[in-house]
């Protein structure tokens, strides 16, 4: 045990006695009334924001103290976890002020404790404040009610990690960021130089601080990083396949060049990337924990769609998303029906800014017309919404898709649309998603076969979920990152008063034509 920790378990301690005896006096009427008439003085300095919370909480416990030394101990062990969600223990308890104040301990000590649970809860700040469209299910916990009945039964510590999420997603996540705070502790791993592209089979005077960087984050075992600095400078085929592995791991090409994009992602210190995995932590923890056994979540800052069924990911492909001007928004919502071969009615600011200037022949060429002042593409293969559109309930016009421009696909930066998400190979998801009933499938097959326009209806209730997770862990067990291409880490991180610093994303599809499609 440090000093620190000896002195924080002294102010503990002596705090804990004064809560004892104080505690001890609520037997007697006159101590009962003396912290009563207290009661409304001592709210009353408390934050705003939490006296509703204190004052719900002590009316469940009859207006007595609660905080006796067995308490603070369990109390202090649950603040002992804080790191583990992304978060410092000390800007939520400092228990040698609280010591310091007798008289006011026992309820700044509740007020901390509720202040650090509703955290955990439901994140530090409101989702709408940091994104301009947000449109989610929120978690909500009765925060008084859960204290008073965790106290009673003897249960503080489990009760607060059970307030953040318990999923695999964020567990991993948050195992992530106790790893990468602890390699800080050891230093990090050394700065990255930018510079040429290095090119497999050349010679580098960055190399060694590659393989360190490599070992680091785990996309090299040690050994073989003592082994290739002992050889040289030579960027040769086994650390190419640890750079590849690093960069499927960062959503990059894959092809062992180590150019503008790899080297902006090994710019990146531990720091920022543990703040990084701090930031998608915290917008875990704002939504609701249950989630339906079936459902499609769109990742779109890493432009990927998984499919859950009975709980588990069963499918997973990529997607194109809105553009860093046209950005799709979070948003959950039922998905509804399936429509075959769709037409496309595009949108009036589409149609005025990208398709009328180009007059007439542009739209015939592109199989549109003019309706009612509306601008419609009929369905073809060459239609925007491709052969199938996945239509979501009340969502402003943003919605799953096909696409006739599939180039996008292979590309690693794949925000590029008008908002909506267009799915590689949508024509099979949507057979997925239909087989369960073999009349709804059969009537979509027909549909394609005849190029009918048809709409059909799933049956079933699918929620759809469109997130941002910038980091999050692979299928490997290891923490992925994505650029920050909506920057939306970088409004966060200043709404929760974060220094970070991220790489900026490279648009790799630059010779890829834009289309119009939503």
């Amino acid at each position: 045990m440090n000093r620190r920790q000896l002195g924080l378990g002294a102010a503990v301690t002596a705090f804990a006695s004064a809560m004892g005896q104080a505690a001890s006096a609520q037997t007697r009427d006159p101590a009962a009334v003396a912290f009563y008439d207290r009661f409304n003085d001592q709210l009353a300095r408390l934050p705003a924001g939490i006296q509703p919370d204190v004052r719900a909480f002590y009316e469940l416990n009859g207006w007595r103290p609660v905080w006796n030394p067995e308490r603070l101990r369990a109390l202090q062990a649950a603040a002992g976890r804080a790191e583990r969600h992304g978060l410092s223990q000390t800007d939520y308890f400092n228990f040698d002020t609280l010591a310091a104040d007798r008289d006011a301990a026992e309820m700044r000590t509740t007020a901390a404790a509720m202040g650090y649970a509703r955290v955990l809860a439901e994140g530090r700040v409101r989702p709408e404040t940091v994104e301009d469209l947000w449109e989610m299910q929120k978690n909500r916990v009765d925060l008084p009610v859960g204290l008073n009945d965790a106290l009673a039964q003897n249960r503080l510590v489990d009760w607060f990690e059970g307030l953040a999420p318990t999923d695999i997603g964020y567990s991993n996540l948050s195992a992530g960021y106790v790893r990468y705070r602890r390699l800080i502790r050891e230093g990090g791993w050394p700065a990255f130089r930018q510079g040429p592209t290095i090119e497999p089979g050349a010679s580098d005077a960055r190399i060694p601080a590659l393989i360190q960087r490599l070992v680091a984050e785990g996309d090299l075992p040690e050994a073989d990083g003592v082994r290739l600095t002992e050889e040289g400078i030579v960027y040769g085929p086994e650390l190419q396949a640890a750079v590849r592995g690093f960069q499927v791991r960062h959503g990059l090409a894959a092809d062992g060049r180590i150019g503008t994009g790899s080297q902006r992602s090994l710019s990146a210190s531990a720091e920022d990337r543990a703040r990084q995995i701090a930031l998608n932590l915290e917008r875990r923890r704002w939504l609701k924990r249950e989630v339906s056994p079936e459902r499609i979540e769109v990742n779109t800052a890493a432009a990927i769609m998984v499919y859950w069924k009975d709980g588990r990911p069963v499918h997973s492909n990529r997607v194109v998303c809105g553009s860093p001007t046209n950005q799709t928004p979070s948003l959950e919502k039922p998905f509804a029906s399936v429509v075959a071969n769709p037409p496309w009615y595009v949108p009036a600011s589409i149609a005025r800014n990208e398709i009328l200037p180009k007059g007439p022949g542009y739209l015939a060429s592109q199989n549109m017309y003019i309706s009612n002042g509306t601008v419609i593409q009929r369905a073809g293969p060459n239609a925007a919404l491709g052969y199938v559109k996945f239509e979501l309930r009340d969502s402003y016009a943003i919605f799953l898709h096909d696409t006739p421009s599939k180039a996008a696909f292979n590309l690693s930066m794949r925000q590029r649309s008008h908002g909506c998400v267009r799915v590689q190979g949508a024509v099979d998801f949507a057979r997925l998603l239909l087989s369960p009933d073999p009349a709804l499938l059969e009537q979509f097959d027909t549909a394609q076969d005849t190029r009918e326009t048809k709409r059909i209806q799933t049956g079933r209730e699918i929620s759809v979920r469109l997130l941002y997770w910038t980091a999050f862990v692979d299928g490997q067990g290891r923490v992925a990152f994505r650029e920050d291409v909506y920057e939306r880490d970088a409004k966060l991180a200043e709404a929760l008063g974060i220094a970070i610093s991220l790489p900026k994303a490279v648009d790799d599809g630059a010779r890829v034509a834009n289309d119009v499609g939503p």
